[in-house]
């Protein structure tokens, strides 16, 4: 996550940069002339920068499980840089009053392709040599260690295996070939494979944990993490089955401030405000639209249960038939479902039937982003049957969040156990900065259509 945010860093000042550099090569270079006072550039620099950011989510240029080679960094950013400039013009018919001249927009494009790609291809290299650099040594050999072997298959994200141990007879349901303890201490064979960290994957503790041979590790510069912790920089959520209250209470995670609660809120009303007015014209659209579709109301209203576990009315556009549930009682909604309406269908693949939340949050019962808010009965359901289910009812739900944008639509308890994976890796994470990357790419999902139902 953090390499992911300095590779976005990096993105938003080069990109600010190009707008920059662009007049004065224009200004001075080509013209002559001195450039003064170039505080008028600022919104307009930052615009093309949120242009920019937008349009490298797109092209998945921050996703490392897609962008591997450097020719897939060149084609990808050669990409993002025509989109932005199509983002670029559609803004400028809107709002006018952010149009950069034209040659300068033509250099900031084209100096923001040549930094932007040069940047993406070091932070390729960066991850190559971290990957040779960053050898785990996985202490452990049963079920949680083939567990942490199969996440390693998909997504390295910058370590290199360097093995396995086997700890006081533990099955081995790992790979025997990466097997790499043969009698010799811990600290030998960490420093024997060249391990830089070792995930301790044991599934019982108690008696077994070599605490001295650890703590040597650990004296002699090699990082020492357990298993959950992994889990959690490998794949951006939490292994529900692996935590306990004390990993959770001594985490470093999991600190919901005041001074956060209120910076979000100043952030959530003045989105909500914005995006009510930016969507007026749908508002009186979209009710004609459902009113000729089917018969019943254009909003439809639901119980959800929201922070510390508070009951509230969820508003949207109504996308089933009215009664839809009256015979079925609460159920989820499956793919194809017949209870949709039509123009239902559509409001639901590009999330239009999820604006009239922005009421919501302008109320103060929910968050732009935050763990999606479910049924009372659901809920009552879920947490009976999935561990910490409730933890997620210590923010505010939101109409967008992590597991939204990493995790499609859900309708069993396995995907409920799941999301909830996600929604504690944000919980535990929370912050300005991840809300923004959330939004980012709910963007990319929204224009992609995934995920709806």
């Amino acid at each position: 996550m953090r390499l992911r945010l300095a590779l976005i860093a990096g993105d938003v000042i080069l990109s600010y940069l190009s707008v920059m550099i662009s007049t004065y090569v224009r200004g001075f270079v080509l013209f002559g002339r001195e450039v003064h006072d170039v505080e008028f550039l600022i919104p307009k620099a930052m615009v093309f920068s949120g242009a920019i950011l937008i349009s490298c989510f797109f092209m998945d240029l921050y996703n490392s499980e897609k962008v591997h080679g450097i020719k897939m960094v060149i084609a990808r950013m050669l990409f993002a840089e025509a989109l932005c400039a199509i983002i670029i013009g559609a803004l400028y018919y809107f709002l006018p009053f952010l149009i950069l001249w034209r040659g300068i927009l033509m250099f900031s494009v084209f100096f923001s392709y040549i930094l932007l790609t040069a940047w993406h291809i070091s932070y390729v290299f960066i991850l190559r040599l971290l990957g040779k650099g960053r050898r785990i040594l996985v202490l452990g050999t049963g079920p949680i260690a083939n567990n942490i072997w199969s996440i390693m298959k998909k997504n390295n994200n910058g370590y290199n295996l360097a093995g396995f141990i086997n700890c006081m007879g533990e099955p081995i349901n790992v790979p025997a070939e990466y097997v790499v303890s043969n009698g010799e201490g811990l600290l030998t064979t960490a420093v024997k494979q060249r391990a830089q960290k070792i995930v301790v994957s044991l599934g019982e503790k108690r008696g077994v944990l070599p605490i001295r041979e650890l703590l040597d590790c650990k004296l002699r510069g090699i990082d020492v993490i357990d298993n959950p912790t992994f889990y959690e920089d490998i794949t951006g959520k939490v292994m529900i089955e692996g935590i306990s209250p004390s990993h959770i209470i001594f985490s470093d995670g999991y600190r919901i401030t005041q001074t956060k609660r209120i910076a979000k809120r100043i952030v959530d009303i003045s989105i909500s405000i914005l995006g009510l007015l930016i969507s007026l014209p749908i508002f009186i659209i979209v009710p004609i639209l459902i009113k000729l579709d089917s018969k019943g109301r254009v909003f439809f209203k639901q119980e959800r249960v929201g922070e510390g576990e508070k009951i509230f009315n969820i508003y949207k556009f109504r996308t089933m038939y009215e009664d839809a549930e009256e015979k079925t009682g609460p159920v989820w909604s499956q793919m194809g479902d017949k209870r949709i309406t039509r123009i239902g269908k559509f409001l639901r693949k590009w999330r239009i039937d999820e604006l009239p939340q922005l009421y919501n949050v302008l109320k103060g019962d929910m968050s732009i982003v935050g763990p999606r808010p479910e049924r009372p009965f659901f809920v009552e359901t879920l947490k009976r049957q999935i561990p910490y289910y409730s933890e997620r009812h210590y923010v505010k739900p939101g109409i967008t969040g992590w597991a939204q944008v990493r995790y499609e639509y859900g309708d069993s308890v396995e995907d409920a156990i799941e999301k909830l994976r996600y929604d504690l890796y944000y919980i535990k994470n929370q912050s300005l900065i991840f809300d923004l990357l959330i939004l980012l790419e709910t963007i990319k999902v929204i224009i992609t259509g995934r995920g709806g139902r």
